[in-house]
């Protein structure tokens, strides 16, 4: 038996509820605690993640006392170079179950094993992991409802009892410093496992007895803004299960749904790989999309929060201003693009990934393909969210619009929805609708018609 192993960090930034931290104690009465900066996915990430999960390391490397080991590479050249470096028979890590994730591992996994050591995988980021809850058939769910049925009877384990001291740590040798933030303009929430706490417990305590009804309102504080720290992994959705054990409310409930929406999506990815770049149903090949100059100009002014829709613009620039968006919002501005813009969904998908803090591979991709109609649980093709209704109904006074959109302050109630309506006209430096949208949901249903006539 080696005296040391390896507890590798990657969407796991905390030192609670650690069952890779049991793992490796069983192992050996050591570990010396790594982070791998890796290029095939800093790169990618958009400068709030990047910023953001420098500030998560620096969180964890001072509950660890200082004893994180920062290291740069590929990880299937660096990881194995660690735990030979430190004896280490195991390296310890929550499963990754997207693709990159898995193709990663799989090679780490065969170069420690070329060493004799082994890559042990404890846990997962998820309340269930990936691949767990099937059909009784085996066959993997293609739709949410029966999902979180079967989701919901299965269960979850109790959140693991560690901290830092469960782990006897190494020393470690000389590595890379965290790096510096990027230069992002966006205001990022407090990043490490105690910032997670406080925000769980303030929404557990004053935020989750409302959620059923203010979740959908984006001029409300009605949301838990835990997506972050779920992305990080600096609270694990087994905690917030735990808590909420006792909660029986239909609000509390409807919480607990959105836990298993984050987790359908992940499974979804794990059996469809491709689904991360291509229609899940592939009828949706035969959409006709927009492209050229003109489909250029409208995707830039959507992302620049210029389409002269004001809900739809708030939420562009709530993106750049906070690198979020409220989920409400989300599904707003992404139907005004892929069925008033005729555009790609892949398109937006890619721009918010660039942007969001929170950003998520398997829930960012799947959103929008809901919305799209292409993707599991689809909203019927002929649903086109109308952007004056929506915004009507869900910022009724129009304080989320006004707040984003400082063109537009001086116009008060619901009229700010309609600022093409008011007697003076739009104001100055506000921009007229760059399409009809009656027009256009015309146009939207017209080429799903060619959708259903590939399907026959």
């Amino acid at each position: 038996m080696s005296d040391s192993s390896v507890v590798w960090f990657r969407r796991d930034l905390r030192v609670r509820d650690q069952p890779t931290f049991l793992a490796a104690a069983d192992a050996a009465p050591r570990a010396l605690a790594l982070f791998v900066l890796d290029p095939a996915l800093l790169g990618p990430s958009g400068a709030a993640r990047r910023t953001y999960l420098f500030r998560s390391l620096r969180a964890l490397d001072t509950a660890l006392g200082g004893r994180l080991l920062v290291v740069r590479g590929d990880p299937a050249d660096v990881v194995p170079g660690v735990a030979a470096d430190c004896g280490a028979a195991t390296v310890h890590v929550a499963a990754d179950s997207g693709p990159y994730g898995r193709r990663r591992d799989e090679a780490v996994e065969k170069a420690l094993a070329d060493d004799g050591r082994e890559l042990v995988r404890t846990g997962s980021p998820y309340a269930v992991a990936p691949g767990r809850v099937r059909k009784a058939d085996g066959a993997p769910f293609r739709v949410y409802s029966p999902f979180r049925r079967a989701w919901t009877d299965h269960g979850w384990r109790p959140p693991a009892d560690t901290n830092a001291s469960t782990v006897g740590w190494l020393d470690p040798p000389a590595g890379e410093e965290i790096p510096d933030d990027d230069a992002v303009d966006a205001t990022l929430p407090e990043a490490g496992e105690e910032a997670a706490l406080r925000r769980w417990h303030e929404f557990l305590d004053d935020g989750v007895q409302d959620y059923g009804s203010d979740r959908n309102r984006p001029d409300r504080d009605g949301t838990s803004r835990l997506s972050v720290h779920l992305k990080y992994g600096e609270i694990h959705p087994r905690t917030l299960l735990a808590d909420l054990a006792s909660r029986r409310s239909e609000s509390a409930g409807t919480f607990r749904n959105e836990i298993a929406w984050r987790d359908f999506y992940a499974d979804v990815l794990l059996h469809r790989p491709d689904s991360a770049r291509r229609n899940y149903d592939r009828a949706f090949d035969a959409l006709p999309l927009a492209s050229g100059p003109v489909a250029q100009e409208r995707f830039d002014a959507w992302c620049a929060g210029s389409t002269g829709y004001p809900i739809v613009d708030a939420g562009m620039r709530q993106l750049r201003a906070q690198a979020w968006m409220h989920n409400r919002v989300r599904m707003i501005v992404a139907s005004f693009l892929v069925k008033d813009l005729h555009l790609p969904w892949w398109w937006g998908a890619r721009h918010f990934m660039r942007l969001l803090v929170d950003g998520d591979l398997a829930s960012n991709q799947h959103g929008w393909q809901w919305t799209a109609g292409s993707g599991t649980d689809p909203a019927p093709y002929f649903r086109v969210f109308n952007p004056v209704t929506q915004a009507e109904r869900f910022d009724p006074d129009g304080d989320y619009v006004r707040r984003f959109v400082p063109e537009l302050r001086g116009v008060p109630g619901k009229a700010v929805h309609q600022p093409w309506r008011l007697p003076d006209g739009v104001p100055d430096g506000y921009p007229e609708p760059i399409v009809d949208h009656a027009a256009e949901r015309q146009e939207a249903l017209a080429r799903y018609q060619r959708v259903k006539d590939a399907r026959g």
